[in-house]
């Protein structure tokens, strides 16, 4: 099985060659990808977004995995099916590549189409080269970093949120292309959005009660937790029912998990506290709906700060995450910008604090904020955008 795998990549890699040769460049089309086509979401979508209003003369079109095909079509996003013939032509065609997470290492970029990597957060956690031991299934320390930079050579531009994040993903990445130091993109929508009238629509689409407030639960992945390669297995670690009753007459709560984690969990009987949106497009209208942030090792985080808002870090793992799975770049328990709790009990303690403590000045967020988050502005994908489009141009 493994030998026909190899043989059928061959192929298929072999014809993508072929295809791209066969078709003349098109130096009006560009390509968008976010989390391996799963969504229509992140820096790409503020990209696209900005592009699509301020450069009609440019075709945009999204690389799309065929299971998520349903959302696009329902928001009328122009896209072409991941893996097929036509991608594979759309794909030697463009211009640029626009996504933010790794493309399959087998892909060949042709030598006359520009790759902008936009990532996906400021990292805590350690990535890339700078991993110490790999524990994802199918790879190991050594694979996992020579895969990794044998598909970061490929990128000619990477965004990057901040001076820090410059820095890390110079080293971890191993990049030696242009850096765009502008802040997130995906960020803008905070800025502009930031509002009664749009969280009111959201809270409406999404079927919320407008008498509580909101928490948003989103954790990462765990690297040694999984079923298989790329699915993720993640349980809830506090107690529901104690939540609720602790909780519910005031609160209810989103949960978002990571792209990467594949459970369906049944949260049957708890149907009006606790609301699953982890297929929902973007997390970027749930941060605008919550009035707090639960989360634990994720980078969403470094965002949501941008909202000046309560974040309670829910880190019953953090030992063993720390010094077995990734390791952080910085003390995480001394800069957080929010208080670190491992009960359930600790966690609705801090729930109930925001009621009567002010977290900003607690926990000092104005510095951490003016240590990454000093970039965003509302204009961000402008500055990629109006750049990436001068090098296209030239």
């Amino acid at each position: 099985m493994k030998i026909l795998k190899v043989a059928l990549l061959k192929v298929y890699k072999m014809l993508f060659w072929l295809l791209g040769k066969s078709f003349h460049k098109d130096y009006r089309l560009i390509m968008f990808e976010s989390f391996l086509g799963k969504q229509y979401s992140d820096n790409p979508r503020a990209i696209y977004e900005y592009m699509r209003a301020h450069y009609p003369d440019y075709r945009l079109l999204w690389s799309v995995d065929r299971r998520y095909r349903k959302m696009f079509k329902a928001l009328g996003i122009p896209y072409v099916t991941r893996f097929t013939p036509s991608w594979m032509i759309y794909m030697n065609k463009a211009a640029l590549w626009v996504t933010n997470s790794r493309l399959p290492l087998w892909i060949p970029k042709p030598a006359d189409t520009l790759y902008l990597q936009t990532w996906h957060g400021t990292p805590l956690k350690k990535l890339g080269t700078d991993i110490d031991s790999v524990l994802m299934p199918g790879t190991d320390t050594e694979k996992y970093k020579k895969n990794f930079t044998a598909e970061s050579s490929k990128w000619d531009y990477l965004i990057s949120p901040n001076p820090y994040s410059t820095e890390i993903f110079k080293r971890a990445f191993k990049f030696y292309g242009v850096m765009l130091e502008t802040g997130y993109p995906r960020n803008d929508h905070l800025f502009n959005n930031d509002n009664p009238t749009f969280q009111d629509y959201i809270r409406t689409k999404l079927g919320l009660p407008m008498n509580k407030k909101v928490i948003l639960y989103a954790p990462t992945w765990r690297d040694d937790s999984y079923h298989e390669r790329g699915k993720y297995k993640f349980d809830l670690q506090f107690d529901i029912a104690k939540m609720q009753a602790e909780l519910g007459d005031d609160y209810i709560i989103l949960l978002r998990l990571h792209y990467l984690v594949a459970e369906n969990l049944d949260l049957s009987g708890y149907e009006g506290f606790l609301y699953d949106c982890s297929t929902y497009e973007d997390v970027r209208d749930l941060y605008l709906v919550s009035d707090i942030l639960v989360t634990d090792y994720s980078s969403v985080f470094f965002d949501y700060a941008n909202l000046k808002r309560p974040m309670i870090f829910y880190t019953y793992d953090i030992e063993h995450y720390r010094e077995n799975i990734r390791g952080f770049y910085f003390d995480f328990e001394t800069m957080a910008p929010g208080p670190l709790v491992e009960t359930t009990d600790a966690l609705i303690d801090a729930i109930q604090g925001t009621e009567i403590s002010d977290f900003n000045e607690e926990y000092e967020t104005t510095l951490f904020r003016q240590r990454f988050c000093a970039l965003e502005d509302g204009n961000a994908a402008k500055r990629v955008s109006d750049r990436i489009i001068c090098y296209l141009e030239s």
